[in-house]
C-alpha cells in the first residue's frame, strides 16, 4: 500500500512539553487478495479482495523536545480514523460453469481508530521533517457471502452472512511548514522552536556542502512472500511462497556534490533455507477419478536465494548543514529462486511426497522503475535518522514455475508487465566518531503485476504441447530489519 496526502494541526507548548491536534487526509493505492470461506474441500471457497483508498485521521499528540535548542521532538498520538474500504467475495472456478460464477461486492466507509509515535526535526525556524509509524484498526459491514457449488454430493450452499474488519501498519515521512515563522529566515533565533529554554549541548556533525561520500554494508534479516494467481476474479489454481526467512549481505554507497545533485545505490545477495508452498486449486477436472471442488497441499522451501540491487539519481531540494530532503528517480531489480519438497494434503488431494523429495521450483524477475523522497536530518549532535519512500509506477516480471510431481514435468512461464509497487526503508545511525557511524533500520518492498498478466504452459495436456497464454497475476513482498555499518569520505 502507497499513501499520499496532507495534515494541517495546531500546537501548544509548556515548557518542553508539546500537545498538539491534527487533522490528517490520504490517498491510497492499495489492493488485498487472499483465499476465504474455504472450510471443506467438498465446497468450492472463494477470493476475496479488499482496497481501500482513502484515510482521514483527527489525532491528538503529546511530545517532548529535547536536544540542542530543542530542536528535536519525540511524540505520541492518539485518535479517531475513518476509510473508504471497497472490494468482491467470488467464487472460484466451478468445475468450469462459468455461468453460476457468484459474487458479492462491499463498498462502505467506516470509522475505527488509529496510535503512532514519531520523531519530527526542525530544519529551519519554518520547515520541520518527520518520522512517524500509525496502527489504524476498523471494523466493517456485515456482507452476503455468494451462494457457492458443493460436491459430492452436487448441491448449492446458500448465501451466508460474515463480518469484515480491517487493520493496518503504516510508516511515514511527513514535511511541515510551520505558519507563524518566517520562511526567509535562514538560521535560528535564539528561542527554540519547540522549546522555551536553551540547553548546553555540543553542536550536531553537519554535512557538508562540498563532495561527499558515504560507503557501506548492510546484514538485512528478513522474510518473503510471493503469490500466483492462475484465472481472474475467479480463480483455478493459487500458489504462495510464505514465511521465506532469509539473511542477506549487501553494500551500499551515496555520492553528494556541491550543487545537491546526489548518485546512490544497494546491492546485496542473500539465501533461505526455510518458508511454505500452499498450491490451491479450484474445479479441477480430470486428476481424480470425481471433480474436486477444492484442493490445499503444503511443501517447504530448500536452496533458497535472492539478489537485488537500487540505482537512484537525485537533488535535494532542501539543504542545510544538519540536514538534506530531495527527490530521486532510478531502476530496482529483485530476483529470487527456490526448489519445493515434499507434500503434505490438507484439503481433498492426497499428496504425500517424502518431506527430502524435490517437487517444483520458482524462479522470479522483478524490474521496476523508482521514483521518491530521500531525508536525512541529525538528531542530537551524533545521532542521525534517514528515510527514502519509493513508488514503483512500472515493473516487469517474469518467472518460471516448475511441476515435477505429475505424470509428465510441467514448466509454466509467467509474464506480466505495467503492474506497480513500493519501497520503503528508514535508519537510525549513531556516529562513532565524525565520520563511521553504526545504525539500525527497516525495509518493507512489495511489487505485482496487472491483473491480465499471463502464463504460458508447457506440458500442461501432453509432453511437449503448449498452450495459449492463460489469465494471471503475480505479488511479491519481502521485509524485515537490518544492522548497517558506514564511513563517509569528505
Amino acid at each position: 500500500m502507497f499513501l499520499a496526502g496532507g495534515q494541517i494541526g495546531y500546537n501548544w507548548q509548556r515548557h518542553r512539553g508539546v500537545f498538539g491536534l491534527e487533522l490528517d487526509a490520504s490517498g491510497a493505492v492499495a489492493e488485498g487478495t487472499n483465499t476465504c470461506l474455504a472450510f471443506s474441500g467438498i465446497v468450492v471457497s472463494a477470493n476475496c479482495k479488499a482496497g481501500p483508498d482513502v484515510f482521514v485521521t483527527g489525532t491528538g499528540r503529546l511530545g517532548y523536545a529535547f536536544g540542542p535548542q530543542g530542536h528535536t521532538l519525540a511524540y505520541l498520538k492518539a485518535g479517531v480514523a475513518w476509510q473508504h474500504n471497497r472490494g468482491d467475495v467470488v467464487n472460484n472456478n466451478e468445475f468450469g460453469r462459468w455461468e453460476l460464477q457468484n459474487a458479492t461486492h462491499f463498498d462502505y466507509g467506516r470509522i475505527g481508530g488509529i496510535i503512532g509515535a514519531g520523531v519530527e526535526q526542525a530544519l529551519t525556524p519554518a520547515w520541520s521533517v518527520k518520522f512517524e509509524y500509525d496502527y489504524l484498526r476498523f471494523g466493517g459491514p456485515s456482507v452476503a457471502t455468494p451462494p457457492t457449488i458443493q460436491f459430492p454430493p452436487l448441491a448449492t450452499v446458500p448465501a451466508n452472512i460474515t463480518g469484515l474488519s480491517s487493520s493496518y501498519h503504516i510508516g511515514k515521512i511527513g514535511l511541515n511548514y510551520h505558519f507563524d515563522a518566517d520562511p526567509r529566515t535562514p538560521g535560528w533565533p535564539d528561542a527554540s522552536l519547540y522549546a522555551t529554554e536553551p540547553t548546553v549541548s555540543a553542536p550536531p556533525i553537519a554535512f557538508i556542502r562540498g563532495w561527499s561520500l558515504e560507503s557501506g554494508t548492510r546484514l538485512w534479516l528478513s522474510r518473503g512472500r510471493f503469490q500466483w494467481d492462475n484465472g481472474l476474479s475467479d480463480l483455478v489454481s493459487r500458489l504462495t511462497y510464505h514465511k521465506m526467512d532469509g539473511i542477506s549481505g549487501e553494500l551500499f554507497e551515496r555520492l553528494d556534490s556541491p550543487w545537491g545533485i546526489f548518485l546512490k545505490g544497494t546491492i546485496g545477495f542473500g539465501r533461505f533455507n526455510n518458508g511454505n508452498q500452499n498450491d490451491e486449486d479450484w474445479g479441477l477436472v480430470g486428476f481424480s477419478k470425481d471433480p474436486l471442488a477444492y484442493t490445499n497441499t503444503s511443501s517447504g522451501q530448500a536452496n533458497g536465494r535472492f539478489m537485488y540491487y537500487t540505482a537512484d539519481a537525485g537533488y535535494d531540494f532542501l539543504r542545510g548543514m544538519t540536514y538534506k530532503i530531495g527527490g530521486f528517480i532510478g531502476w530496482s531489480y529483485y530476483g529470487q529462486k527456490s526448489d519445493s519438497k515434499g507434500c503434505v494434503q490438507i484439503a481433498s488431494l492426497p499428496c504425500l511426497a517424502p518431506r527430502e523429495r524435490t517437487i517444483g521450483s520458482q524462479d522470479t524477475d522483478w524490474n521496476a522503475v523508482r521514483i521518491g523522497v530521500s531525508a536525512e536530518t541529525m538528531l542530537l549532535d551524533r545521532w542521525r535518522v534517514s528515510a527514502d519512500v519509493a513508488y514503483l509506477p512500472w515493473t516487469d516480471f517474469q518467472g518460471r514455475d516448475s511441476h515435477l510431481m505429475r505424470n509428465f514435468t510441467t514448466f509454466l512461464d509467467q509474464r506480466g508487465t505495467g503492474g506497480a509497487g513500493v519501497q520503503v526503508e528508514g535508519v537510525l545511525s549513531y556516529f562513532v566518531t565524525d565520520n563511521f557511524s553504526i545504525g539500525v533500520g527497516g525495509r518493507y518492498w512489495a511489487m505485482w503485476t496487472p491483473r491480465y498478466s499471463e502464463s504460458i504452459c508447457t506440458g500442461c495436456i501432453g509432453s511437449g504441447i503448449v498452450t495459449l497464454p492463460a489469465p494471471a497475476k503475480y505479488s511479491m513482498e519481502r521485509w524485515g530489519t537490518f544492522l548497517q555499518a558506514s564511513y563517509k569520505f569528505d
